[in-house]
């Protein structure tokens, strides 16, 4: 291997942690406020991509009958909710929240079903139907269980993905679409090419997770999203509704993974279950940064993007291994570096009485 090799292979890397950045900080922010991890997570993405691909074909996206059908049950379970406890004076933020908002992208896309549309349309716009289906999830699944252990949260999680993935393979068929690129041309970065693609995917990434950044510092949301993940019965003790912040990260989630499947179906052939790899490498990256720390899970998912290049280089056939393999050493570290705490607190507590 040479530096240009090398430069290459770093390209490549950066690029994929790029990605898997924006997908680690949406599944640290989820499980952090709500316990749950999102296992569907690089479904949305998948999705996105998809319903994408389908507005640059001319067709109509069927993930508006999955956002439809989901906005349906949705509003079903909250009336319910609403007529058992008899709150008829929150009915209309009820429909307005899960049936009217939800339900605007969809008819906009019926509208312009056919129609010639600009690129930044088509992208805001697949974007915009991909969004809802995370807090309907959430409404629908993850609600009524807040209160569960997480391995239940989990085992819900996992049929969801496997309901998804069945959804977009009925959706989209077997068959795998690539998007347009968005812009055209390479730079010279030394004697390493990088395509102008590449480029955007990075840049990307670097202004979502600083605006994720200036939404937690600086936005009451934010700092709403910040207490209920720190302590959820302060955050409730404090006027803070779990159940509102948890609906408010699997939004911004949703969007995330929205916007991670917009920028790499350009660079990469999307099948209906091509998001679920994407997203368990990313669940990997956040758990190298600990599954608590955004900028650690920003690093993790930029080491594990790293991690993929050069051993798809060194060894392509064990390349997944590798990158699923680092969980290893990171799980038993963790595990030891908790048990030593433990053990000082217990001692510590041993002193005091």
């Amino acid at each position: 291997m040479n530096l240009e090799i090398a430069g290459i292979l770093a390209q490549d890397g950066i690029a994929n942690g790029a990605i898997y950045v924006l997908m680690a900080i949406g599944m640290v922010m989820i499980f952090a406020v709500t316990r749950v991890l999102f296992v569907p997570f690089g479904d949305l993405s998948a999705f996105a991509a998809l319903t994408l691909a389908s507005f640059q074909l001319g067709r109509m996206p069927a993930t508006v009958w999955l956002v439809v059908l989901l906005s349906a049950l949705a509003t079903a379970a909250e009336l319910l909710r609403i007529a058992r406890k008899r709150e008829w004076h929150a009915a209309h933020k009820s429909l307005a929240l899960y049936l009217v908002a939800p339900n605007a992208p969809v008819l906009l896309t019926l509208l312009l079903a056919g129609e010639s549309m600009h690129a930044a349309a088509e992208v805001v716009l697949s974007i915009a139907l991909v969004v809802p289906i995370g807090p309907l999830l959430y409404r629908i699944a993850f609600r009524p269980l807040a209160d569960a252990p997480i391995l239940v949260l989990l085992i819900v999680a996992v049929a969801l993905h496997f309901a998804v993935s069945g959804v977009a393979l009925l959706f989209f068929g077997p068959e795998g679409f690539r998007t347009r690129p968005f812009v055209s041309g390479e730079i010279a970065i030394g004697e390493v090419v990088v395509s102008m693609q590449v480029a955007l995917i990075v840049v990307s990434s670097v202004v979502f997770s600083f605006l994720f950044f200036v939404v937690f510092e600086k936005t009451m949301a934010g700092k709403a999203l910040r207490a209920t993940a720190v302590n959820r019965i302060g955050a409730r003790i404090v006027g803070i509704r779990p159940f509102r912040t948890g609906g408010l990260a699997f939004l911004l989630g949703s969007a995330l993974a929205a916007i991670s499947g917009i920028l790499v179906s350009p660079v990469a052939t999307f099948f209906f279950d091509s998001g679920f790899m994407i997203g368990l490498k990313a669940f990997v990256g956040a758990i190298v940064g600990g599954l608590a720390s955004y900028p650690l899970a920003a690093l993790g998912a930029i080491f594990v993007g790293l991690l993929e290049s050069y051993s798809s280089f060194w060894s392509s056939a064990f390349k997944e291994i590798l990158v699923f393999g680092i969980l290893i050493p990171v799980l038993l570290w963790r595990s030891l570096a908790f048990a030593q705490v433990e053990e000082e607190e217990e001692e510590l507590d041993e002193v005091e009485t």
